[in-house]
């Protein structure tokens, strides 16, 4: 099997190191080796170079390579296991694993062990979705429920629960339960709608068989309307005022926590149109620790400050001693970015024609070090009380945020008494 050098031993300063496609004696069959090391080499000599054949494994040898195939198969299963929910491969799969476990007992048991274990993971996947269709199935806007059962909906997050730190900790529990179920081929998936290396094949498109990439992008956009509808909805200012510094001290443990997604969805619902307009509500808010939080997410230079400290996050993991310092949970949509433009703007292909691995390795990297975060397992004690309102109560659109925020603090031009109108009309029946 080929070997893959350091990249650093690749690659110059200038970029790919073409002197190493000068020397003929380094190459062999379209391949390219630097210290008997593969390098480099089109897509088709890399193909062949890991076909068998009878100079390879010959028909006799099964006993020699099937250790290799079955080592293969189950680190393929368990690190890419949505592949499998595709029938063609899971028939393949078993069919390949009966010819090996034909051989000996220890492959029987050990090709048994990897089927079962597939066949588990692939179960709680199906009953994971069949949790978020039935949240998604029974989600009501949360203005028709007011209009309806108004005494029903008298509770607010704070009556849920009344501590920050714990409401944080919850946070943390769904962001880290979500992450978990989202495969590294998702990430390839979402991005490659055609072949990587084949512009005119069509490749993935037909092969997702998963949502989870977008169930948890959901999540966040359901949160960021869930801090707003907090806000908007008590009547009086001294409540919603308060509501407001709740949230501020939830979105500064979810900082120290590391959950950068939960503190990034919070700002993200403070800072709608429907909130920021509250001048009135505002003004009763201490907001220094908010102005700090907001230098932390702040997107200039690419987000720096932020970058900055994910990086303390991801250090910190590395060293941890208890289960609480191993949590690093990004903020997703800019992890999905970066993924999605060093795709977009790094060729597939180098000049030559031979794969960029490189590129591919930086992709590798990314992804990898995302699936050691997903990983980690939640330390605090789970509240379903909380967890329950945070997953199920209902939240207003953004036309009833509006509508909330023009009664609570008047429209103070002609546009927003325009628009108060026509939601008072639509929404309300009242003119």
């Amino acid at each position: 099997m080929p070997q893959t050098p350091p990249f650093s031993a690749m690659f110059d300063s200038s970029g790919y190191n073409r002197n190493l496609y000068q020397s003929a004696d380094d190459s062999c069959g379209g391949l390219y080796y630097h210290d008997n090391n593969l390098l480099s080499g089109s897509l088709e000599a890399l193909i062949q170079h890991l076909v068998p054949n009878v100079d390879y494994y010959p028909d006799n040898q099964i006993r020699k390579i099937a250790p290799k195939i079955l080592q293969l198969l189950t680190e393929w299963t368990e690190t890419f296991p949505y592949d499998f929910r595709d029938e063609r491969m899971m028939r393949n799969l078993k069919d390949l694993a009966h010819r090996i476990a034909s051989g000996e007992e220890t492959y029987r048991k050990n090709v048994q062990q990897m089927i079962q274990c597939l066949i588990r993971k692939l179960a709680t996947l199906s009953q994971y979705e069949e949790v978020l269709a039935k949240i998604s199935s029974t989600s009501t806007d949360r203005l028709t429920v007011l209009k309806t059962k108004p005494q029903s909906i008298q509770r607010d997050i704070i009556t849920v629960c009344s501590d920050p730190y714990t409401l944080a900790q919850q946070l943390t529990h769904i962001e880290l339960e979500r992450l978990s179920y989202i495969g590294p081929e998702e990430f390839v998936q979402a991005f490659v709608q055609k072949d990587p290396l084949d512009n005119d094949k069509s490749c993935y498109s037909e092969q997702k068989k998963t949502r989870n990439l977008e169930a948890y992008v959901e999540w966040f956009n359901r949160l960021s309307y869930l801090v707003a509808t907090e806000i908007c909805m008590p009547v009086k200012k001294k409540h919603r005022a308060r509501m407001i510094e709740y949230f501020i001290d939830v979105a500064r443990e979810c900082f120290n926590i590391g959950n950068f997604n939960s503190l990034m969805a919070i700002i993200s619902g403070m800072n709608m149109s429907p909130v920021s307009r509250l001048k009135k509500t505002w003004a009763k808010v201490k907001t220094a620790k908010f102005d700090v939080l907001e230098h932390q997410m702040d997107p200039s230079s690419n987000f720096y400050n932020y970058r900055t400290a994910l990086r303390g996050a991801a250090q910190r993991s590395l060293t941890a001693h208890s289960s609480r310092e191993k949590i690093v949970i990004p903020f997703f949509s800019l992890l999905i970015k970066d993924i999605y433009f060093l795709n977009e703007g790094c060729a597939n292909r180098l000049p030559n024609g031979h794969v960029n691995f490189e590129k591919f390795w930086e992709l590798a990297k990314q992804v990898s070090e995302f699936m050691i975060w997903k990983q980690v397992e939640c330390p605090f004690e789970r509240d379903r009380k909380i967890l329950q309102y945070l997953l199920t109560v209902p939240v207003f659109s953004e036309d009833a945020l509006y509508l909330a925020s023009y009664e609570s603090e008047g429209p103070e031009n002609h546009i927003e008494k325009d628009r108060w109108k026509s939601l008072r009309s639509s929404l309300l029946g009242r003119v």
